[in-house]
């Protein structure tokens, strides 16, 4: 595994990345005036901040790959319009909840001169490219692939079914009509003839249409093959479709949970206690494992552009994956650095004992 963390600015850096070249973006940006330091107030109005994480988020929007997920961490107060911003350049799946310590901060509250709810939850806005499993960035995805596949491998047939079908001086919506098909109010044909999504009749439409066709071409023979004959050559496409369609898995967004992990909209995990050394954003290392083997496949690119103290990165390295993290104070990207080595050297001794 490689792994790198950048000083600099991140809209100064991401421009230096290639288009379409990191699998996952999970990055934790300022939340704007939740934190009394100069990283989190340098914006005097929240248009003003969501004006420089649009910028971001064009960025990021030419990075990541066609089959990329988004993950972005924003405070409960800024986390609509956030998530609205997200939305006009990438499709937001999930607005998840993390509560983050079951209300224990809550009970220490005083309830009576909050005048609201006690915040003890923060959001990570979900997302992908529009069009993720079929064009997304105007490149073709894993269903316009698998269409496009489908409609290779079974061409023969449907060639041949509509090639009876005009012998037989036979339309389309004949066969539709006779296979009980309606063409308003009810249900479309079946696609037995086109090149797109092509299927292969069932025996019952099969003899339907072989009936039809005798019929309506005053008692000629059409269909010369039986079914039988058919459904095994279909067959025999399927598999070779099937190989060829799950070497076609890697232009899919990745996205693997269990009923072990969590699998909902609501999270709950513990946040980081204090430590020496701690970042003030610092998130816990099981939500973010969470999110990385969820949305990546070993081997992925990683893209943290808040490194922080770089728990982003050391969550990528001992899973395997890329990590490119991004952290504009110079003390904090040197400590990223440092943690991530360190994190990287104990795993390494950890193999080397029997």
């Amino acid at each position: 595994m490689t792994w790198q963390v950048i000083t600099g600015d991140c809209l100064e850096v991401m421009p230096t990345l290639a288009d379409s070249s990191v699998d996952l973006i999970l990055t934790d940006p300022p939340y704007y005036k939740v934190k009394n330091l100069p990283w989190d107030r340098q914006w005097d109005t929240p248009a003003k901040f969501l004006e420089w994480l649009d910028a971001v988020l064009a960025e990021f929007y030419r990075v990541l790959k066609p089959n990329g997920s988004l993950y972005l961490f924003a405070s409960p107060r800024m986390a609509a319009r956030v998530e609205v911003l997200t939305g006009e350049r990438f499709n937001v799946l999930n607005h998840i909840v993390w509560n983050k310590d079951g209300g224990t901060r809550a009970n220490q509250a005083s309830k009576e001169t909050l005048r609201a709810f006690f915040g003890d939850s923060e959001r990570i806005i979900f997302a992908e490219h529009y069009g993720a499993d079929g064009y997304a960035k105007g490149e073709a995805g894993y269903t316009a692939k698998c269409d496009e596949l489908r409609g290779f491998v079974f061409e023969p047939l449907r060639a041949y079914l509509d090639g009876e079908r005009q012998r037989a001086g036979v339309s389309k919506e004949d066969i539709n009509e006779a296979l009980g098909f309606r063409r308003l109010g009810g249900m479309a044909g079946r696609h037995y003839f086109s090149v797109s999504q092509w299927w292969l009749p069932t025996a019952e439409h099969y003899e339907r249409m072989r009936q039809a066709m005798s019929r309506l071409n005053h008692g000629g023979e059409y269909l010369r093959r039986e079914y039988e004959y058919l459904r095994r050559e279909y067959e025999d496409l399927r598999r070779e479709y099937e190989d060829l369609r799950r070497e076609y898995e890697d232009l899919r967004r990745p996205f693997s949970v269990t009923a072990d992990v969590p699998y909902t909209d609501v999270w709950t995990f513990p946040t980081v206690q204090a430590y020496p050394g701690k970042h003030p954003a610092e998130k816990p290392q099981a939500l973010l494992r969470h999110i990385i083997a969820a949305s990546s496949k070993p081997g992925a690119v990683v893209l943290d552009a808040f490194a922080g103290s770089g728990s982003t990165g050391i969550a990528a390295r001992d899973l395997g994956r890329d990590f490119i993290g991004i952290e504009k104070d110079n003390t904090w990207a040197d400590y990223a650095r440092e943690r991530i080595a360190k994190a990287a050297e104990q795993a390494r001794q950890l193999e080397l004992i029997p």
